[in-house]
């Protein structure tokens, strides 16, 4: 092969990885938009809870509530029902880890 015929190859193969290691560095973030405020939710339908930050993609903050089916419900991180509701989170995860995920208590707590 030509001298010129291995750069073009280095290149394109250079080129490929650039747009490869680009596209896969940009994944989404799942945010919430808006948050519920006129409703509470009761502290045993709650499995878990994350927090989301403005500023750090996305643009608003708030709590957001997964259910023991999975679903997620994004409220206001003020809430004092919420800072109640985290409290009675916290215990259960640490309930179900003693008892090794076991029973109807923990359903849907996912082991840290």
């Amino acid at each position: 092969m030509a001298p010129w015929g291995d750069a073009k190859l280095f290149f394109c193969v250079l080129f490929i990885t650039c747009c490869c290691t680009v596209t896969l560095a940009e994944i989404p973030v799942d945010c919430c938009l808006m948050v519920v405020e006129d409703r509470t939710v009761p502290k045993a339908a709650i499995a878990d809870i994350r927090k989301q930050i403005s500023g750090q993609g996305c643009s608003i903050d708030a709590t957001i509530l997964v259910t023991r089916r999975g679903h997620e419900l994004c409220v206001s991180a003020n809430a004092q029902w919420v800072q109640e509701v985290e409290k009675h989170v916290e215990s259960l995860k640490n309930f179900c880890k003693k008892n090794n995920y076991k029973g109807k208590r923990c359903l849907g707590v996912k082991p840290e």
